[in-house]
């Protein structure tokens, strides 16, 4: 049985192949933007989570103190990776003198305490802070 070629047998066409190889390239972009931007998003996170670290630590550091003292303390804290990523941690303790209860009472002896970060990224100066406060007489028998 012969059978008669017909111009739907003959394959693809060149503009048809043009075509194919254009819808495929955009798809390949489009995959490979969004892979660097959950990359660029994964490289924050894990800088948020490092400077979060490090912040908790200093402010654990400080309300573990036996006796607390007015004054700043400064750190600095280099990554041995990148020796010019470094994150500068400011810890501050503040006696407060008019802190009242709910009731009105005078509280004595509270002081608030605030650490701060400053660190460079994508040469901009980010700085962030936390604080709490904490009675003199915690760990006081």
């Amino acid at each position: 049985m012969k059978r008669s070629i017909h111009a739907t047998d003959r394959g693809f066409l060149l503009l048809e192949m043009i075509l194919a190889l254009a819808v495929f390239s955009m798809t390949i972009t489009g995959f490979a933007v969004a892979l660097n931007r959950m990359a660029k998003l994964a490289s924050l996170a894990q800088s948020e989570m490092r400077i979060t670290r490090f912040m908790d630590s200093a402010l654990d550091e400080t309300l573990s103190l036996p006796v607390l003292e007015e004054g700043e303390t400064e750190a600095e804290i280099e990554n041995p990776n990148n020796p010019n990523d470094s994150i500068k941690l400011v810890t501050s303790v503040e006696l407060l003198e008019e802190m009242e209860n709910e009731e009105g009472q005078l509280l004595q002896e509270m002081y608030h305490i605030t650490v701060r970060a400053t660190w460079v990224e994508n040469r901009e100066t980010h700085e962030r802070k936390v604080d709490t406060w904490r009675y003199g007489r915690m760990y006081k028998p």
